[in-house]
């Protein structure tokens, strides 16, 4: 019978390549779908996203809801490329720009489903967070390094 250490220490490159895997997963998606919706928010291809935008809003900030979504889509834009470039401040961007939306959304009403929608994609960027702060551990460790 092998010792624990023995078993942990064969294990080991599985769990490290899952890991590495989950944070490639995560970072890829929280780079590219916030660029994405950001780039939307100027063509609407995808939907008129003034729709999701709460009367509060426009009233804490006075733009017109055109020009609220046109920022809120630069903030987007940023926030993605973020999390290509520093993964552990960005995806705390990310989740806190969901939290956000989150807000808007139940002051809105009626989008509830989107809400809850977007609180699993919060606690996605919170995971992508936990994965680059281990990561970062890694790296000053001399561990993995690239993730």
């Amino acid at each position: 019978m092998k010792p624990a250490s023995a078993v942990r220490a064969y294990h080991a490159p599985a769990t490290e390549s899952a890991t590495r895997q989950a944070f490639l997963l995560l970072r890829t998606v929280f780079t590219i779908a916030p660029i994405l919706f950001g780039l939307d928010k100027f063509t609407n291809i995808l939907t008129d996203w003034t729709v999701y935008l709460a009367p509060q809003a426009t009233a804490l900030v006075p733009l017109s809801p055109r020009t609220f979504m046109d920022v809120v889509g630069v903030v987007e834009i940023i926030a993605g490329i973020a999390v290509a470039i520093r993964p552990r401040f960005g995806s705390l961007l990310v989740a806190a720009w969901l939290a956000g939306i989150i807000v808007n959304l139940l002051l809105l009403g009626g989008f509830y489903d989107v809400a809850l929608r977007d609180f699993g994609l919060l606690v996605g960027a919170l995971a992508l967070n936990r994965l680059s702060a281990g990561n970062h551990q890694a790296q000053a460790d001399g561990g993995t390094k690239g993730m």
